[in-house]
This record gives structure tokens, C-alpha cells and sequence, in this order.
């Protein structure tokens, strides 16, 4: 960094035009670097938090997800129609960060850091969509059984109960992917900034 900076002082004392051309071009250079930095560790983050989550899923042996599953098989299609929503946006995290990687104009990196927070923010809303799904499901079912073994719970109850706890479901899962990506998305949002401010 010293380097550069010393290079760039003594552009300054030949030309002023040429050092603000020099000038813009090290901090694209920069700003190139970080936000292929930062996709890869979105890219990363997301590989990570479906192994992990899978993980922990898989090795769980609880019969009361079994037979939950097995009184809703339709869950299970949408459970693996999950998978495959995920594994493409992995995907495509991945081919976002080899296009950034190879662009070479500030222009093209506007454009991508664009249409990346986008897909970020996309797949976001699909996993609390998602949660918020099953979280329906899971609520009914938990609340069925209770009635089962206690006719004295009001149905009515139950389900207003329901109304409050998947919204509660679907801003937890919210939070938990904000605080995953919402700095990446922040960090990204200011190299755009910072990137319009070149263009200009």
C-alpha cells in the first residue's frame, strides 16, 4: 500500500490529470478486489450454512419429525424442491463471483454488485418463505395434538395463537440471515457507492 501510495504522490507532482486518472484506477483496483472478496464469502457462508443446517437435520433422529412427515408426505417434495432453490442460488453465488473475479471495467462491476445483492436478497426471502411455510405446518400439527389430549383447549385459540407464532418464526429466520449477509450486502452497498462515484 505504501508502494503505491508513494507512485501515486509522485504522479501528483508530474501531471494533476494524470494522478486523478491513476488515482481512480487504484481505487477501482481496490474496490474490484474487495467486492470479489466479499461474494466469495457469501459464496462460502451459504455452502457452510447448508451443509451445517442439513447436517444437523440428518444426524437428529427424532420420531416426532417422522411421523410428522409421514402424516404430510407432500412436505417432503417440497423439503427436496428446497434443496435443489438452494444449491441454485450456491450456484449462481458461484458464478457471480467468477464474473466479478474477470470484470474490468467499473461499469460491468456496477452492474454485478447490482444483480448479486439482488440474488442475496432473493434467496433470503426464500428461506423465510420457506421457514414460514413449514413453520405453519409444524404449528398446526403441535397444536392438534395438544387438542387431541386435552378437548378442553379452544380450536379458536390455537390457531390465533398459530397467526402470531409463524410471522415470529419468519422474522427470526430473517434475523438469522440479515446478521449471515447483512454486513457482506452493507460492505458491498458502499464499494457500489463508492464505484457511481467514479462512473460519474
Amino acid at each position: 500500500m505504501m508502494k503505491e501510495l508513494d507512485l501515486l504522490k509522485k504522479d501528483w507532482k508530474k501531471d494533476t490529470n494524470s494522478f486523478e486518472q491513476l488515482s481512480e484506477s487504484a481505487i477501482y483496483k481496490m474496490i474490484h478486489k474487495h467486492s470479489s472478496s466479499l461474494v466469495k464469502w457469501i459464496l462460502i457462508i451459504s455452502i457452510l450454512e447448508f451443509i451445517v443446517l442439513n447436517g444437523i437435520g440428518f444426524f437428529i433422529n427424532d420420531e416426532n419429525i417422522d411421523k410428522f412427515l409421514a402424516l404430510h408426505p407432500y412436505l417432503n417434495i417440497i423439503n427436496y424442491l428446497n434443496y435443489i432453490v438452494v444449491i441454485g442460488f450456491i450456484i449462481v453465488f458461484y458464478k457471480k463471483y467468477r464474473a466479478i473475479s474477470a470484470l474490468d471495467s467499473s461499469k460491468n462491476l456496477i452492474e454485478q454488485i447490482i444483480n448479486t445483492r439482488k440474488v442475496v436478497n432473493y434467496y433470503i426471502l426464500w428461506n423465510v418463505l420457506i421457514g414460514g411455510f413449514f413453520g405453519v405446518f409444524g404449528a398446526i400439527d403441535g397444536f392438534n395434538n395438544a387438542y387431541s389430549k386435552d378437548h378442553a383447549v379452544n380450536r379458536t385459540t390455537e390457531y390465533l395463537v398459530i397467526i402470531f407464532i409463524v410471522p415470529l418464526i419468519m422474522v427470526l429466520i430473517w434475523g438469522f440471515y440479515k446478521l449471515l449477509y447483512g454486513s457482506l450486502l452493507s460492505k458491498l452497498n458502499k464499494n457500489y457507492k463508492e464505484l457511481m462515484k467514479i462512473d460519474l
